[in-house]
């Protein structure tokens, strides 16, 4: 079955960590960059980090230095881990794959992060 599954949601105090695991299943991972979104409500899904398959990451400036991405090819699995957690991080984060070789995109189901104290 092709599909994305997300996990590790949740909710962290400011100041806490969280760490995101995806886990892909029917595609074929190397070829995949994959990246990591977040949305709230009434807004458009943010790119926050992409990981390619030889393992540079990016990452948007909102959470550089806070946040790592990291990929694990031999399990089809990507990573985020989310330290120093803010307000404004509060959101459903999605995993996706984007094949380079066609241009098409996989959307896991998403998982949601709670910032509160």
């Amino acid at each position: 079955q092709v599909q994305l599954v997300e996990s590790g949601g949740g909710l962290a105090q400011p100041g806490g960590s969280l760490r995101l695991s995806c886990a892909a299943s029917g595609i074929i991972f190397a070829y995949n960059v994959m990246r990591w979104y977040r949305q709230t409500l009434g807004n458009a899904r943010e790119l926050v980090a992409r990981i390619s398959s030889g393992g540079g990451p990016s990452y948007a400036d909102s959470v550089e230095r806070r946040f790592t991405i990291t990929r694990d090819n031999s399990k089809s699995k990507v990573y985020l881990q989310m330290n120093s957690l803010e307000h404004e991080d509060k959101a459903i984060y999605y995993c996706n794959a984007h094949d380079y070789r066609d241009g098409s995109d996989l959307w896991g189901q998403g998982t949601q992060v709670t910032v509160s104290s």
